[in-house]
């Protein structure tokens, strides 16, 4: 029997007791506010944060990354390595040890077989996994015994730390998910809701783009956690009403990626009930634009896939011509205040892999007009451009945020003074990044021209989010939509250098590769980085234990948090 949700109606029931460190559950609930609400509890049918965020309460990897950046085992003993004889001589296997003694929440044992499905569950070609980027590469994965299982790669792999590391890659229970591989994972709708776990807490009760409620893990590895008996996980809203919950009214202990001009927060953060949690990681907010036709007109199959190119924005030079309309500076200023920097940069961080480039901070609107003249982009009467009797006319989403919808608006005059009509729409976010792979309006659909919103690397190694942009990332039907190359970019140059760097160990070497990789996308114009931005989040000072963390999920230290006195 599910408990009744104890968040309804935006109503909050909080439990305030005094004791830290107490027994466990002594601390009675903390209530977590996102505005980007959670459509799915499975991870890998999504990928983007309102949902792997939430899942990370339950769902855990082999590894993690703590507040550093640096690489800890959660569910595995240790972190294999080519000293310890984890990683192979020949950089072709790695295995991994688990804990032992692990449960699932159901108290039945966790097992090698259950790592070794969940890969299984992954690389199925038809489960459209949105993880599978982190497989790239993967020959085999077997369980050697009970606690020992082993991943052996097609070919060398200098940093294997790929598959089963962070929020994005955890371990699912093979008896759980035995009849969901392939196209019937999406259908699971019980397994993929309420998953059975490792992690410190429950689901309870699960409302789709509304609200989750947790109890604790009566079976969690530490006995002695967590401190917190229960966690209320409320989404939706917007971003300034999850800051005034925090900050000013108490209502809630913890505010997810409070996206807001820093003068609002630094005034919200005044009222005493709580305080700002900041990080810079590889956030950046970035334009995305659709190479692929998105029109109605498409079969539905064939609608926003590589079979058919946009009619304008395969066009490198208006592409480009976009770009040198933007002022990033005057965005990241208006926006961002001192938590951004523009950047022309995808990966920013961490230093030994960020490029450094700087050509596109200047804006040039006179370049761009040329630049469309010289194209065979000729304004009409109305200053907008046509060419071979298409209207230079694109359709630009986002969701529906102060900052966001303020940078549209912004970006809509840049493009209107070279000749662009545009169309803005914003949506709500679980509906942009729900996981129903019968929506129109998911952004891997991306039935538009452009969107805008922030993606940012897992760890601080970026081997696997590089890998996101290859050809065969793009998302498309035969993939259940999933795929993270939302553009559908494909460049095989791009891909062989991936390649290169899932073979490359030199740290060095590495760096020149990435920012090589760096370079041939933005010079593509496929994505336009626009503000590297830190993650912000707001805490109750009533809260103890979070620790910001911008290289994986922020509630990585969950079971850590308890009630202050």
């Amino acid at each position: 029997m599910r408990l009744k949700p104890l968040v309804t109606a935006g109503v909050i029931v909080t439990l305030l007791v005094t004791s830290a460190f107490a027994e466990p559950g002594a601390d009675g609930a903390v209530n977590i506010l996102n505005w980007q609400a959670p459509s799915t509890m499975n991870p890998y049918l999504s990928g983007s944060d309102n949902d792997t965020i939430p899942a990370s309460l339950v769902l855990e990897p082999l590894a993690g990354y703590d507040d550093k950046g640096e690489l800890f085992p959660r569910l595995a003993a240790d972190i294999p390595t080519f000293e310890n004889g984890g990683v192979s001589k020949d950089l072709k296997s790695i295995t991994w040890t688990l804990k032992p003694g692990l449960k699932w929440s159901d108290g039945t044992p966790v097992t090698a077989k259950d790592v070794a499905f969940t890969a299984k569950y992954c690389m199925d070609p038809k489960g459209g996994c949105a993880a599978l980027s982190r497989f790239q590469g993967v020959g085999k994965v077997e369980a050697l015994d009970d606690l020992t299982v082993r991943v052996a790669f097609k070919e060398q792999t200098a940093v294997p730390y790929t598959l089963f590391v962070s929020m994005s890659s955890p371990i699912i229970q093979a008896k759980q998910f035995a009849n969901c591989l392939g196209a019937k994972a999406p259908t699971c709708t019980e397994a993929n809701f309420y998953p059975v776990g490792t992690g410190p807490f429950v689901v309870t009760t699960f409302k789709p783009s509304d609200a989750v409620q947790f109890k604790a893990n009566p079976n969690y590895r530490d006995s002695n956690k967590p401190a917190v008996a229960q966690v209320n996980f409320k989404g939706g809203g917007d971003a300034l009403g999850a800051a005034r919950a925090v900050l000013q009214t108490g209502e809630y202990d913890y505010a997810i990626n409070l996206q807001l001009a820093p003068d609002v927060l630094s005034t919200m953060e005044q009222a005493g009930k709580g305080k700002l949690l900041s990080s810079f990681g590889t956030w950046v907010e970035t334009l995305f634009m659709n190479l692929t036709d998105p029109s109605p007109s498409r079969p539905p199959d064939e609608r926003s896939t590589a079979k058919h190119p946009n009619p304008i924005l395969s066009d490198l030079t208006v592409r480009k011509a976009l770009s040198m309309a933007l002022d990033r500076a005057m965005l990241s200023d208006i926006g961002y205040g001192s938590m951004g920097k523009p950047t022309c940069d995808w990966i920013p961080a961490p230093a030994n892999f960020a490029a450094g480039n700087t050509e596109c901070l200047k804006q040039d609107i006179p370049g761009a007009v040329k630049l469309l003249d010289e194209a065979g982009w000729t304004p009409g009467p109305d200053g907008i451009r046509e060419k071979d009797g298409k209207m230079l006319k694109l359709t630009f989403v986002t969701t529906t945020n102060s900052i966001r919808n303020q940078f549209q608006a912004i970006i809509k005059q840049w493009w209107h003074e070279i000749g662009v009509d545009v169309e803005l729409k914003s949506l709500d976010t679980s509906v942009l990044f729900g996981s129903d792979p019968s929506s129109a309006d998911t952004y891997q659909k991306f039935y538009a021209d452009v969107q805008m919103w922030t993606n940012y690397a897992s760890g601080t190694d970026l081997g696997a989010y590089v890998q996101t942009y290859i050809c065969s990332q793009a998302p498309r039907p035969d993939t259940q939509w999933q795929g993270w190359n939302i553009p559908r970019y494909c460049d095989t140059n791009y891909d062989a250098l991936v390649t290169e760097l899932a073979n490359t160990a030199d740290i060095v070497k590495r760096g020149e590769i990435v920012k090589k990789l760096n370079t041939i996308l933005t010079d593509s114009y496929a994505i336009m980085p626009l503000v590297w931005r830190a993650n912000v989040s707001g805490i109750s000072n009533t809260l103890g234990g979070p620790a910001m963390n911008a290289w994986d999920s922020e509630l990585w230290n969950a079971q850590d948090w308890y009630r202050k006195k």
